[in-house]
């Protein structure tokens, strides 16, 4: 070895920067770490240009995936469950030390390897590569109950082009023939829901096999758009994504402050800031906002990884989770102030308040001679109990009924309290009304609600390209046949999302929505962060970013990966597993027609063994890899190898990464060469230690990974072995013992 030489040669340096401009490419021999596992040195990949998408529009994705349905649906609904203000405190506090991380963390790792879901972590972690498959299991879950979410608002959507909205005035029904009054107990907009757009049975047992035909077919059509978009592949334009997010938010903020103007709004607003201590200390609030920061920001569903992937390098990505996040909770907190606003409004306007209204609107109806002088109610009926009123409107002939019943007021005649719906049916009913309270009531329907579809139709392209994309990577027939893909997934979809379209559908969505996915994404992000922080290492991934990604990852975000997010999430599965199987007071909440109310009921252990059963399903891959690699390899796989290499092997030359930080590699290549002095003995020359290098470390030889992933390790500067130096060119070469050496690596820092 007289000749030093290159580390590339120039045609193979030419063509490597060609394939991978903006990246080198490193070893793939796994190196054992301290804990056990195997990763692999990272190369970074492209993946296939299926959904090609810029920069702008895939910020904008991920933002319109943060608002959708999470935001206008589902934390209004569980803010109003758990008195308002104490969970929103919760739900920031728990954004900030899960949330903000977790999301960077997910969003750094899909720019940085390339790779869908599914192949980034088997890239990571192969032992712990059934995390992504988990991830795919848990996107399909929520894909087929949105499914749902979405043929609701596209049977909102037909109804609103009735020319008086159907849920503005109470429909009567004929029972035994006389006019059903179940409608006056409460507001037309409840009753509507859940008698008419629902048909909802009592109980979760009842009626699951009975299909509500007008959501059957909404769902049929949802899957139809869907299947269209798929396949013919149509791009989610930057005007389209737009649309579905600022749109909304305009509808919103005008319902916002129309709401602001009624009659006891200011009663529910404060309602929505204030805390109640009793609240702040339940677990089950803590379990409530934990899941939800995980739900709306789509974390452990690998849709952010995936479409991170296609990010430009060198953006600020805590500048891009910072604004996921704020628009997030903006629109979370908007929607919500309105449904309280409304809820305020209704609490005032109950009972007596109702009664007195109504009997005002008859006596000007009749006085208009709209309705005949037997309508005329009785005198002192005001001053009565309310369900008085209900009483002499019973006794009129059915025809007076059914006109009396038609130009009801849209209030409830029995007193209603700021809590009187806590079902996942609350934003439906609440902005049904809102838009009612305009002129042209109508007109503002059809918008509000194709917007709502639009949202709902962005939301679920992303959860089907979270599928479709590593299915497509992991199967052969997939990837020869991609048009099989969309056939698959919207068929499958399909079939699997009719249970919720049964008399009982809602409450199973609120099943899945509340237990299931929740805990399930628990279990996954701890899976997750316990792969990159402490089986990758968290200072071996800061050290992989600055050299791949040219810049640092914030040294805070390392703590809160190490130390904070993994016992957070460790107490929320404690409390989700506690609750789900230790609990007595477990429910689900139901429609009871005959008092026209919610009611409370337990679940059925039947339920809860589904449940049980969903859960393992979802995360039985994360164990079945292990055991794989468990299985297939003995014991030698974790003895130092060693595998003739020719001399004519090239050596990458050193990365960015190999230049930062200077303290940690020098402590590391410290304690690397004093345990290579250990391992390179016995040898007989000292040119085969360089020839033979060895191709994987001992468990007690790997903590040089843990802060720096070099290759091998760091290069041994033994006395009788070859040494680096930077040549003038910028290369890499090797002198023997005696030959004059120039400026040495190892005294660089490197």
């Amino acid at each position: 070895m007289d000749q030093p030489f290159e580390a590339f040669p120039r045609a193979k340096k030419e063509e490597s920067m060609e394939e991978e401009p903006s990246t080198r490419k490193k070893s793939i021999n796994p190196t054992s770490l301290s804990w056990g596992f195997k990763t692999k040195e990272v190369r970074v990949t492209k993946i296939p240009n299926y959904f090609q998408a810029k920069k702008t529009e895939n910020l904008l994705i991920l933002v319109a995936f943060s608002i959708g349905l999470g935001s206008i649906w589902r934390f209004p609904y569980l803010c109003h469950r758990n008195g308002g203000g104490s969970f929103l405190l919760l739900y920031v506090l728990l954004l900030l030390l899960l949330g903000i991380p977790l999301m960077y963390m997910e969003m750094i790792i899909g720019q940085w390897l390339r790779m869908d879901n599914i192949r980034a972590w088997k890239q990571l972690v192969p032992c712990l590569s059934g995390v992504g498959y988990s991830s795919l299991l848990a996107c399909i879950l929520v894909s087929l109950y949105n499914s749902a979410l979405m043929s609701w608002s596209l049977f909102y959507l037909g109804h609103s082009f009735d020319y008086r909205l159907s849920w503005e005035h109470c429909s009567f029904e004929k029972v035994n023939n006389r006019t059903d009054l179940a409608c006056l107990r409460t507001v037309p907009y409840q009753y509507f829901w859940y008698n008419t757009a629902l048909f909802t049975s009592t109980e979760l047992e009842e009626g699951i096999e009975v299909l509500v035909l007008d959501i059957t077919l909404c769902l049929f059509v949802t899957w139809i758009l869907l299947y269209v978009t798929m396949i013919t592949r149509i791009r989610i334009s930057v005007l389209m994504l737009i649309f579905s997010i600022f749109f909304p938010c305009v509808l919103l903020l005008c319902f916002f402050i129309r709401s602001l103007f009624l009659e006891g709004a200011m009663a529910g607003l404060r309602r929505l800031v204030a805390t109640e201590l009793s609240i702040l200390a339940s677990l089950d609030t803590w379990r409530q906002a934990g899941g939800h920061v995980l739900y709306s920001l789509g974390l452990g569903m690998g849709t952010i990884i995936t479409f991170s992937s296609y990010q430009t390098r060198g953006d600020n990505y805590i500048k891009l989770v910072s604004f996921v996040v704020i628009v997030n909770l903006v629109t979370s907190l908007l929607s919500t102030a309105i449904i309280f606003l409304l809820m305020g409004f209704w609490a005032s306007t109950s009972g007596s308040s109702c009664v007195e209204k109504s009997v005002s609107n008859l006596v000007s109806l009749i006085a208009k001679g709209v309705l005949s002088q037997a309508a005329w109610p009785p005198k002192d009926i005001v001053h009565r109990p309310p369900l008085e009123y209900l009483d002499w409107i019973s006794h009129l002939p059915m025809q007076i009924q059914q006109e009396v019943v038609h130009f009801s007021l849209p209030c409830s005649i029995l007193v209603q309290k700021e809590k009187f719906m806590e079902g996942p049916g609350l934003s439906y009913v609440v902005f049904s009304q809102a838009v009612s309270l305009f002129p042209g009531s109508a007109f503002w329907a059809i918008i509000f609600f194709l917007a709502l579809v639009i949202m709902s139709l962005s939301t679920m392209i992303t959860l089907l390209q979270g599928i479709m994309l590593p299915l497509q990577h992991s199967i052969s027939t997939f990837t020869k046949y991609p048009k099989l893909v969309p056939v698959v997934v919207c068929l499958g979809g399909l079939l699997g999302s009719l249970v919720f379209t049964s008399r009982p559908g809602s409450y199973l969505v609120f099943l899945i929505d509340e237990h299931l996915v929740p805990m399930v994404l628990v279990i996954i992000v701890v899976f997750q962060n316990f792969s990159l922080a402490w089986v990758y290492g968290a200072k071996r991934f800061r050290a992989e970013m600055f050299g791949q990604l040219g810049r640092l990852v914030w040294a805070p975000f390392s703590f809160l990966w190490s130390y904070v997010t993994m016992p957070t999430l460790l107490a929320l599965f404690t409390i989700y597993f506690l609750n789900l199987y230790h609990s007595e007071s477990l429910y689900y909440i139901t429609w009871n027609n005959s008092v026209s109310q919610e009611v409370k009921q337990p679940y059925p252990k039947v339920t809860l063994s589904w449940v049980t059963f969903l859960s393992l399903l979802a995360l039985l891959p994360i164990p079945v890899y292990p055991l794989q690699h468990w299985w297939y390899l003995d014991e030698s796989s974790c003895e130092l190898l060693e595998d003739p290499v020719s001399p004519k092997r090239m050596v990458p030359e050193p990365n960015r990464a190999t230049q930062w930080p200077l303290q940690h590699l020098k402590r590391s290549t410290l304690r690397s060469l004093n345990r290579s002095k250990s391992s390179f003995q016995g040898r007989s020359t000292p040119e085969a230690s360089f020839i033979h290098p060895p191709k994987m470390l001992r468990k007690q030889d790997s903590d040089c990974y843990s802060t720096f992933s070099c290759p091998g390790g760091s290069l041994p500067s033994l006395p009788e072995a070859p040494r680096p130096t930077v040549l003038p060119a910028g290369r890499l070469g090797f002198h023997s013992p005696g030959q004059r050496e120039g400026p040495v690596a190892l005294r660089e820092g490197l």
